[in-house]
């Protein structure tokens, strides 16, 4: 040795209980992070992560958004650790940020359109990923991101964080295990569908790359609407097709997803679709390969938004937010047994993606798991679009007896940007 730093900083290497008993978390276990998508989901997931691992850089196409994030990061990193945050990097390019061998996983906030290219580049660079719902933009994303996933040995947890909500998860093994018999019928409350983008156009704002913000969606001229600049909340890119879902994907992304893990079919969807009847006033109704009844009726419970009801045959299930409601009412207050089954137990969903980064086991919202509820947000709107019946195929992934709904199982990306795993 030329000095005795090594030989130091040897000595310095202790358990963790030595260092500081059994709640110490080791330098060596936090992980460091950068956030891609600096809107306001972008930043609320930054003060999370902040407060569980090292959040050190984050990447935007619009400069004062960058600014804020760094602000909340280093609030928030200064309030959990005790000292102020060094050495935050921002970049306008994603791509920079991905290139960086100290990062280990990256937290992906963008709109819908860009999920799916940005998380298959991060896992080609090496890095586990945390996605936001609906996980993908088509159903061919999707399945693209799976095999990323796979190809190249990544954790990838979906923000469907209600998974990992105590009274979400009583409602689902209530459901698995009968109590309220055979479920006839599932109620899903969620927004409308999309619509074609056809807002005027208004000058780009200086701060803002307009052409990285469309990126591998269709050309449209910048719209305030899109991304709120001078307004707080969320954006209503949501509402148009070219670059979200509507709501039946940003909300059903949700709820759609508790009433898959409730019937037990994460790893499949409804195979019949029918869209709405609204001389007779029939919802767009859905149709599991075992019977069951899925429909989408927006405001069962009238003021109550956002919600699912399972209707069994021994009594009624509301879940939502703001409330658990069964029928009997007992039910609320139910044990559930050893001997019954248990679903997975997260108790925060931004910690459980950590726990998954270092174990290298499957976190609670798999990728395989979004990928199956943002098809059936993706087949619903389809229904709604086409105004026909439609059948699926879930071992597939595809329709039958449909070209054209076939090939809409996929979104034309710009020159320049692919998918291909």
């Amino acid at each position: 040795m030329k000095s005795g730093t090594l030989s130091v900083a040897a000595w310095t290497i202790l358990p963790r209980n030595v260092l500081g008993g059994a709640g110490y978390t080791a330098p060596s276990d936090q992980f460091n992070l950068g956030v891609i998508g600096c809107g306001a989901q972008g930043r609320g997931l930054a003060s999370e992560f902040a407060r569980r691992a090292n959040v050190i850089a984050a990447s935007d196409v619009e400069s004062i958004r960058l600014k804020k994030i760094q602000e909340i990061v280093e609030k928030e990193t200064e309030k959990a650790k005790g000292k102020a945050l060094k050495g935050f990097k921002l970049y306008a390019d994603y791509k920079e940020l991905l290139a960086r061998k100290d990062i280990d996983a990256v937290i992906i906030a963008t709109p819908d359109h860009w999920h799916a290219v940005m998380t298959i580049d991060a896992c080609r660079a090496g890095k586990d990923v945390y996605v936001e719902k609906p996980m993908s933009h088509s159903i061919v994303e999707g399945r693209a991101m799976a095999d990323a996933v796979k190809k190249y040995n990544r954790v990838l947890q979906v923000g469907n964080m209600q998974r990992s909500w105590r009274n979400f998860r009583h409602a689902c093994e209530l459901v698995r295990n009968g109590y309220i018999g055979d479920i006839k019928e599932i109620k899903v409350s969620v927004g409308p569908p999309p619509v074609k983008y056809n807002l005027p156009a208004q000058p780009v704002p200086p701060t803002l790359d307009w052409e990285h913000w469309i990126g591998p969606g269709p050309m449209n001229p910048f719209n305030d609407e899109l991304i709120f600049m001078e307004r707080g909340g969320f954006p209503n890119w949501r509402d148009y097709k070219e670059y979200g879902g509507g709501m039946v994907a940003d909300w059903g992304a949700h709820m759609f997803d508790i009433a898959q893990w409730a019937m037990g079919m994460d790893d499949s969807a409804p195979i019949e679709y029918f869209p709405p009847d609204t001389k007779n006033l029939v919802p767009l109704t859905m149709r599991y390969a075992n019977g069951t009844i899925m429909v989408h009726e927006r405001n069962f419970r009238k003021a109550d938004y956002n919600a699912v009801r399972f209707i069994g045959t021994d009594g009624v299930i509301d879940i939502s937010r703001s409330f658990l409601d069964t029928i009997p009412a007992k039910l609320q207050d139910q044990v559930i047994g050893d001997n019954e089954i248990k679903l997975y137990h997260s108790e925060n969903h931004y910690a459980d993606f950590l726990d998954a980064m270092k174990t290298r086991k499957q976190p609670i919202s798999t990728v395989e798991i979004g990928h199956r509820t943002a098809s059936v947000c993706h087949i619903v709107n389809l229904c709604y679009e086409f105004n026909r019946p439609l059948v699926w195929d879930p071992a597939k992934e595809k329709f039958f007896a449909d070209a054209e709904a076939n090939q809409r199982r996929s979104n034309p990306l710009r020159e320049g940007y692919s998918i291909e795993v």
